[in-house]
């Protein structure tokens, strides 16, 4: 009941008068059915810019943390997920993401949309880098079809660090979706799931027109920052 009240009531009008989003290829998102909505990472400000634009409720995973905040900053950070739709999962230990894996397949199961980031994490610098083998493994054991979403100007609009977001049009482009039914059964073949990972990494940097790096995102946030060029899209 919050989500659809913060979407459609409370926030949802705001934001839309306030960035005006401009989107493309809406009509790739199936009305009815499981669906995985995969995205490139840019800002924060992506977990509230998707839910807001496509009809359908986006669930996400995030990390418990999120929700176990202390204070009023804790509490204001867990209600922005929880009206986001967003589920928390316990990512640490070993199992952690066999429990996010589980988490998404019960929302495809029971006919909804699962969202996911495939580079598990912001890109440090906006370039766009190589995805988690988790969204083939979610689409092969799903069967859903994957559709390629492109944001292309959060990290303008909040770069990494920025509390407040820059008042700026958002930009967002779909796909068209991706059939891995020619893989079915294959789920837990590294090689299959590999080749699967990167063609939905290639959709994303055809979409995004982003510079693609073929190393982990996280182990670039270790390394200095490199300035993106965009491709103008």
């Amino acid at each position: 009941m919050l989500y659809w009240l913060m979407k459609y009531i409370i926030l949802g009008p705001l934001l839309r008068l306030i960035f005006r989003p401009q989107v493309e290829g809406l009509e790739n998102v199936p009305e009815t059915g499981p669906a995985i909505l995969a995205s490139n990472h840019l800002s924060f400000s992506d977990s509230i810019f998707t839910p807001l634009i496509v009809k359908r409720k986006v669930t996400f995973i995030a990390k418990a943390e999120y929700f176990l905040g202390k204070g009023i900053k804790g509490w204001l950070t867990k209600m922005f997920f929880v009206s986001a739709g967003t589920i928390p999962v316990d990512r640490s230990g070993g199992r952690a993401a066999r429990a996010a894996l589980d988490t998404q397949l019960k929302v495809l199961r029971s006919g909804g949309i699962a969202g996911i980031y495939p580079e598990g994490t912001r890109s440090p610098d906006g370039r766009l880098y190589r995805g988690k083998t988790g969204v083939a493994r979610l689409a092969l054991e799903s069967g859903a079809p994957v559709i390629p979403m492109a944001m292309l100007n959060a990290d303008e609009i909040q770069p990494p660090g920025q509390l407040i977001p820059n008042v700026k049009r958002v930009r967002i482009r779909f796909g068209a979706p991706l059939d891995f039914s020619r893989y079915a059964g294959m789920a837990g073949d590294r090689f299959v799931e590999r080749a699967v990972t990167d063609e939905i990494m290639y959709e994303l940097m055809e979409l995004s027109g982003r510079e693609y790096v073929d190393m982990y995102a996280q182990k670039a946030k270790s390394q200095p920052a490199v300035p993106s060029e965009p491709v103008p899209v």
